[in-house]
């Protein structure tokens, strides 16, 4: 039998909890420095009202259709299922990005724990890169801890939806929420932190004739949001008929988004406070970010508070990507959950190696200079996500029938309805192809 939320709001902060995370934090603060800070937000808060609320609808609608894993679900809504494959690029994505995320947050596990001793503040300040560095080049140190955060993941996705993803989403986003707002209070309270409070918001517009900065922005819509991952087809499959999808798949994203403005506002004000550069790259959580805690009074308070966040943040996004794959497991394959979650775990755990030894024992690994990790991360977040996402959009709007289209996304008595399907026909594959044309250099 198939399981089902308890109730609206365990969904929803469950399917937050599937949003929210590294992408939210760790990966929004960097590649908004990278982007001119204010421009990018700009574009990123455009992408997610054009493209990433009409996919989140259609995600979630595709879910509770069909009813089971996501590539059942995609052979469900098409006559003689021929685009289950759909499906399957977003369950192979999911586990894809799961190998190198897992990576991440056990960096972040492991400086959460370190931050309770002395071995996170003994460093100079100033050789924190170095400490960074010699910390991701000791294979087995990375190794371990990646396989920590994929254990406790497990075992979440093993308890089931109800008494394990559900529950734990329950206590675990408030508690994210207070914990983010309060360094946001904390960051913006620091002399000299309205510099970086201008940074997030007033836009550098010389920076919006940059190809570069669409990509991004579309990247970290789709990858920070979960678009494209089948995380929402597969969590929509346990949604009751009750929840109006059009509602539910707005507050997601406002929560979503507000969470990363959050974030913004906890990373950039102390940044600028403290004289760090926002655009550090993926190092900006991991080595400018304690030298400001060691810096900032209080800061060994703060920092435990701040890599906590990044750990459980990481864990709630995690929770969703494993489960997608175990769901694809347990409809597709027949397995019994437990079964199933061990061996998705170990085979995600054995091809995150390479990202895990990517600064280490496989350094030598590399494409144009780039290790695996950051390779993964570009290519599925601004290349793969965005093609499962036009995929879908050209499903919804051109193979389905308009009426069960409507009917299963609650909008068939909506006036938003044809605004809807004006969006996945013409809006959204266009912004799409555009912005990977242009980013490909074909236009």
């Amino acid at each position: 039998m198939q399981e089902q939320w308890q109730s609206r709001i365990g969904f929803i902060l469950a399917t937050v909890g599937a949003a929210v995370g590294l992408g939210s934090i760790w990966r929004f603060a960097y590649v908004a420095g990278e982007n001119g800070g204010g421009a990018f937000l700009v574009v990123y808060t455009a992408m997610i009202l054009i493209i990433g609320i009409p996919l989140v609808i259609a995600e979630l609608a595709i879910g509770r259709r069909g009813a089971a894993d996501a590539v059942s679900a995609f052979e469900a809504v098409t006559p003689g299922g021929g685009w289950r494959f759909v499906g399957g690029i977003g369950v192979i994505a999911a586990g894809a990005i799961l190998t190198y995320y897992a990576v991440i947050a056990g960096w972040a596990a492991r400086y959460f724990v370190q931050s309770f001793g002395t071995a996170l503040w003994a460093v100079a300040p100033d050789a924190y890169g170095s400490y960074f560095e010699t910390f991701i080049s000791h294979g087995a140190a990375v190794v371990f801890w990646q396989a920590v955060m994929l254990a406790i993941t497990a075992w979440v996705v093993a308890t089931g939806v109800n008494a394990g993803i559900e529950r734990l989403n329950m206590w675990l986003m408030p508690l994210l929420g207070l914990i983010v707002v309060a360094l946001a209070v904390y960051a913006m309270s620091l002399p000299g932190s309205g510099k970086g409070v201008a940074f997030l918001f007033a836009p550098d517009w010389s920076a919006f004739g940059r190809p570069s900065l669409y990509l991004s922005a579309l990247g970290q819509a789709f990858f920070s949001i979960g678009i494209g991952m089948a995380v929402f087809v597969t969590y929509g499959s346990y949604l009751q008929s009750s929840v109006r999808i059009p509602a539910a798949a707005t507050i997601i994203i406002a929560m979503d988004t507000l969470f990363s403005i959050a974030a913004g506002l906890a990373v950039f004000p102390a940044v600028f406070a403290f004289g760090g550069d926002p655009a550090s790259g993926p190092g900006l959580a991991f080595v400018v970010f304690p030298q400001i805690l060691q810096r900032m009074p209080g800061g060994h308070i703060v920092g435990p508070a701040f890599f906590f966040l990044l750990s459980a943040a990481a864990l709630s996004s995690m929770i969703s990507l494993l489960e997608t794959c175990v769901a694809y497991a347990i409809h597709r394959r027949g397995a019994k959950r437990v079964r199933a979650t061990i061996l998705m775990t170990v085979l995600i755990l054995v091809l995150g190696l390479p990202s895990a030894l990517g600064h280490g024992a496989v350094s030598w690994l590399t494409l144009t200079g780039k290790p695996i990790l950051d390779l993964m991360d570009q290519g599925v977040s601004n290349f793969v996500l965005p093609l499962s996402g036009l995929l879908i959009a050209i499903l919804v709007g051109w193979r389905m029938e308009r009426g069960r289209a409507l009917a299963d996304a609650d909008l068939a008595r909506d006036r938003m309805g044809r605004t809807w399907l004006w969006l996945m026909r013409i809006v959204v594959p266009a912004m799409i192809v555009l912005i990977l044309a242009r980013s490909l250099g074909l236009i």
